[in-house]
């Protein structure tokens, strides 16, 4: 199926004509043979492993919602339907993600709609940003070392042992960054679209 079978009123399961649906899709968009039922319960478990690593429950699984979407995209109403939550709770998620550089939000062409949609590359985006802030965090632990009495203090060692490990991690980060980039070309990948 290409497009919308409903020629009456150009509208099918939310699909409006000019939207174009993918080869072996569904009507709304969806992969032929996509299990839902596996989708939701994947959401919820990469949400949870995300929460207990630190991330807002709700961005959580507004993030692993957007992964699994076939456009990386969806609008609030989409997400608070396949989440059943409140729009307000969604609002609230996409806020936090937008903070931390995970998503970005796109006007629907001829609508007041916003899109939250995955950035490209998005996680070496999202690694790019941690460098940026570890930058700022090693900046921060050298000027408190001082504030701190000093290296020879036990509070200016420990900062200084944070700082060090900051600017360790900052230099291997931009190494590993930079290999990964090399290793994707090996990979049997879509190339990254153009932003």
């Amino acid at each position: 199926m290409s497009g919308v079978d409903s020629a009456e009123d150009g509208v099918e399961d939310g699909v409006d004509e000019e939207q174009q649906v993918p080869d072996g899709a569904d009507a709304v968009g969806r992969p032929q043979g996509r299990d839902e039922d596996a989708v939701g319960r994947f959401v919820e478990r990469f949400a949870s492993e995300l929460a207990e690593a630190g991330m807002q429950r709700m961005a959580a699984r507004v993030f692993a919602a957007l992964l699994v979407s076939e456009a990386g995209s969806m609008t609030s109403a989409e997400l608070a339907s396949a989440l059943r939550i409140s729009p307000a709770a969604v609002s609230g998620a996409v806020r936090y993600l937008s903070q931390v550089n995970m998503v970005g939000r796109e006007r629907e062409p001829g609508s007041r709609r916003d899109r939250y949609v995955l950035h490209n590359e998005l996680w070496y985006e999202t690694f790019t940003n941690r460098d940026r802030i570890l930058t700022r965090w090693e900046q921060v632990m050298r000027e408190g070392v001082a504030s701190a009495g000093g290296p020879g203090t036990a509070a200016g060692a420990r900062m200084a042992e944070t700082a060090a490990f900051f600017t360790f991690l900052h230099g291997e980060l931009s190494q590993l960054m930079d290999r990964w980039r090399e290793h994707r070309t090996t990979l049997d990948l879509p190339p990254i679209p153009p932003r």
